[in-house]
């Protein structure tokens, strides 16, 4: 059995497949891991609570894990671990999320593109057709992340305790969430992955994007990304597309497309979940 695992903070979805890419169990959902914010304590947990995983746990010969938090050694190798503790017969490959969106995303093997992700957080690289390179290294979303779930999440409560919002809007977000200020900070400074929580906001952007106020506050989280990330790549960027992966994205295509055209750069693809176009490649090169 081998599990190709896409997780963000989150969450993360897991398919299990034969070595022909055949469908062995329907898609299991945990609870995001992303190591740089969970204890190795927290994310063993996490995975014991699936049913189907602990019931499958030794029948695993290869493990392919994408996520957010892996981009730097210390908690790669932590949820390496973790992984090789629970699941005691499979190799293990634990990769930074980039890489999963980059598979999912280039229209054949070789093609050089700087990919984006836009989910809970944020990321970007150039892949040059063999390898990943990045200019910047994450810092996290307390200090990045711009254009992510939690970026948007905190521009909305934001402006919502500002009085930056129309009136209209702030009724709206108000009666959709619980505001109350003792709530807020409960979930931001005692409860785990906070990034998760504020990013659990950004979905009221699209379903009122009537809204101009809406409509702008995305297009500018997205200005002040392609200026952080995207525009790291200024020289790539005039023979390369830029590919998109993640939610945000996904949804935002319209407002990418405005600000690449300001921006001058080459919109490519977007791709919502990335994991179901890892399958093929995987099973294909074992």
């Amino acid at each position: 059995m081998i599990l190709i695992v896409d997780s963000g903070s989150t969450k993360s979805d897991w398919l299990a497949v034969d070595k022909h890419g055949n469908k062995l169990l329907e898609k299991i959902r945990t609870q995001g891991l992303n190591p740089a914010i969970l204890s190795e304590k927290k994310l063993y947990k996490t995975i014991n609570k699936s049913e189907e995983l602990s019931s499958n746990n030794e029948k695993v010969t290869h493990i392919f894990f994408y996520g957010a938090g892996c981009g730097t050694e210390k908690p790669r190798l932590a949820l390496k671990g973790v992984l090789e503790d629970f699941f005691p017969n499979a190799e293990v490959s634990v990769n930074e999320d980039t890489l999963a969106a980059v598979y999912a995303t280039i229209n054949n093997p070789t093609e050089a593109a700087v990919v984006c992700i836009m989910g809970t957080g944020s990321n970007c690289s150039y892949y040059d057709g063999k390898a990943l390179h990045q200019r910047v290294n994450s810092l996290g979303y307390t200090l990045m992340d711009d254009a992510s779930g939690n970026y948007y999440g905190k521009q909305l409560i934001r402006d919502y305790y500002f009085n930056h919002m129309p009136e209209n809007v702030k009724v709206a977000f108000g009666a959709k969430y619980n505001l109350e200020s003792d709530f807020i900070k409960y979930n931001l400074y005692k409860q785990p992955n906070p990034n998760a929580y504020l990013a659990s906001f950004a979905e009221f952007m699209f379903l009122h994007k009537d809204s101009e106020y809406t409509v702008n506050l995305i297009k500018n989280g997205i200005r002040v990304f392609a200026k952080n990330m995207i525009m790291q790549f200024k020289e790539e960027l005039k023979t390369v597309p830029v590919h998109f992966a993640g939610s945000i994205a996904y949804f935002s295509q319209n407002e990418i497309k405005e600000v690449a055209a300001e921006m001058g750069f080459n919109v490519g693809n977007f791709v919502r979940r990335p994991i179901d176009a890892l399958v093929p490649f995987h099973t294909e090169n074992l």
